[in-house]
């Protein structure tokens, strides 16, 4: 854990500057989703097929999260968290901007769906950088009694960014016809993004480095080999958080990002009905996202994930029938449900994944753990939602498959120590 205490100029100016930054991934990752129903028209053509093609090229770009995490952790945890997040955001604002100039599949056929593939591999690639570089900064930065608290500021900036998203997604559907959101209405999310980007990426140049990094440096104890010494050393450490993360990776990236694909494909909403239900459970994550990290300082990790776990067991299938039932109530009811139990993990998540490494090669561990997790549980489960959904009829699908992920890792909380720093 940081040995030193946090500079205050540190803890006012470059911890709301590292946790507000968190905002420009998930908003890019996020938008993807949230307006998968028109990338799919425009990218992949006409056809029902054409939305599990685009959750499928989700996927695949996911799965160069782990290998741009370990890329980046070894920068992070050799040369500096502050030069890595530099790097890694600069990255992602050139594939953004490219994104939105790329030619449609109207223009040059097949070739546009794979280069909005290919750029979406580079995102994921710079992507994987982000959070765990966040969260470990972040940490290090922090007031040992308030580590949840700080900790969890990056997963509710991170549902800004995704709020931000989803806003910005159903303005601009619901603001033009089909033609023209074919056209060049579907540029402006991405233009959007791309300019938010930069702007980080100039406040990010103002921050100092983390303490922890610096005590390193001071006691020359900075790893060689950061991956190695990960893999070494604080194996139990990835274990632990590959458990976590895979929980909060599905209640995330299938119980809020799926669920405006859900609702157009089940006929329970437009695609702007769809996408305002989005932005009301996004502003229920932020609220909620606080409040679970603040509550993990006053009684522990532990207690909290097993009982978010216990949730994400009993809850999810529920809603999903709810939301496939038509009604606007209940519809809206099971995306703020699904939104506070995915919110509650990542909070949580954010800081007990962190505090299963030491200082040294903290990002290398996240990078082997909880990225990977990430990868699979957050890349692959979107689309193998749709599918089981169109294959079997049955809407309760997701929800089974986040409560099956819960029921596994539940033992997995509850047998690891206390990180909580009161309990240490």
């Amino acid at each position: 854990m940081a040995g030193t205490a946090p500079d205050p100029k540190l803890h006012r100016r470059s911890i709301a500057v590292a946790a507000l930054s968190t905002m420009v991934e998930w908003y890019d990752f996020t938008l993807y989703l949230y307006f998968s129903t028109v990338l799919a028209r425009v990218f992949f053509g006409p056809g029902a097929e054409s939305l599990a093609a685009a959750l499928g090229g989700f996927a695949v770009a996911y799965l160069m999260r782990p290998v741009g995490a370990v890329v980046f952790g070894h920068i992070g945890d050799r040369r500096g968290r502050r030069p890595m997040l530099l790097l890694s955001m600069a990255v992602m604002s050139a594939a953004m901007l490219l994104t939105a100039l790329l030619p449609t599949e109207a223009q040059i056929g097949p070739a546009a769906a794979w280069l909005l593939v290919s750029l979406r591999c580079v995102m994921g690639f710079s992507v994987g950088g982000e959070y765990t570089g966040v969260v470990a900064y972040l940490l290090e930065s922090a007031p040992k009694a308030r580590r949840g608290l700080v900790a969890s500021l990056a997963a509710a900036s991170s549902e800004i960014g995704a709020l931000l998203a989803v806003a910005v997604s159903a303005i601009t559907v619901s603001s033009m016809s089909n033609s023209d959101l074919e056209s060049w209405g579907w540029r402006i999310p991405f233009l959007v993004g791309a300019a938010l980007a930069g702007t980080v990426w100039l406040a990010r140049s103002t921050m100092n480095e983390s303490p922890d990094f610096e005590r390193q440096r001071a006691e020359g104890t900075v790893p060689r080999y950061p991956v190695l010494q990960a893999l070494s050393r604080q194996r139990s450490g990835i274990y632990r958080g590959f458990a976590i993360s895979a929980l909060g990776s599905i209640t995330y990236y299938v119980g809020i990002t799926y669920v405006p694909a859900f609702l157009t494909s089940a006929g329970s909403a437009t695609e702007s009905e769809s996408l305002w239900l989005s932005t009301l459970a996004a502003v229920a994550v932020i609220l909620v996202t606080p409040v679970v990290g603040l509550l993990s300082d006053r009684v522990g990790r532990k207690p909290v994930l097993l009982a978010l776990a216990g949730l994400s067991a009993l809850l999810p299938a529920l809603m999903f029938s709810h939301m496939a039932s038509g009604s606007t109530g209940q519809a809206l009811l099971g995306a703020v449900v699904l939104a506070l139990v995915a919110g509650g993990v990542s909070a949580v998540g954010a800081v007990a994944t962190a505090e299963q490494f030491t200082g040294e090669a903290r990002i290398s561990g996240l990078a082997l753990g909880a990225t990977v997790a990430t990868a699979i549980f957050g890349s692959l489960t979107p689309w193998l939602a749709q599918i089981s959904v169109e294959a079997t009829g049955r809407p309760e699908i997701p929800g089974f498959m986040i409560a099956v992920v819960a029921l596994a890792v539940a033992p997995v909380f509850l047998t690891m120590r206390e990180t909580r720093p009161a309990d240490i």
